[in-house]
């Protein structure tokens, strides 16, 4: 169907809460989310302007916890709680195998 998908919407807040985030990270480190917990509530047709918004709720060491939203021109399509870690980059990466 011709509407805004739900996994569209999901990247959309979990780019808002990485970006919340990113400027405030020791050098070196950056987030990788962990869990998403969202509501798609109503549709969007495609090609609509769809913002993402994500506020940091709550920091346990390495964790971050943030409420997260999206919108179109009429109002609220999705809400939810996103969890990310913080991480070393190097040391993430050097977890994947080859």
């Amino acid at each position: 169907m011709p509407v805004f998908a739900t996994p569209a919407m999901v990247a959309l807040m979990e780019n808002a809460a990485m970006n919340a985030v990113s400027a405030m990270l020791p050098e070196g480190s950056t987030t990788v989310g962990a869990e998403m917990n969202c509501s798609h509530i109503k549709p969007s047709g495609l090609g609509a302007e769809i913002t993402a918004t994500a506020i940091l709720t709550e920091m346990e060491g390495r964790k971050l916890t943030f409420n997260v939203g999206a919108r179109d021109f009429e109002g609220m399509i999705g809400e939810g709680v996103h969890i990310r870690y913080i991480v070393d980059r190097d040391r993430f990466m050097s977890k994947l195998k080859d």
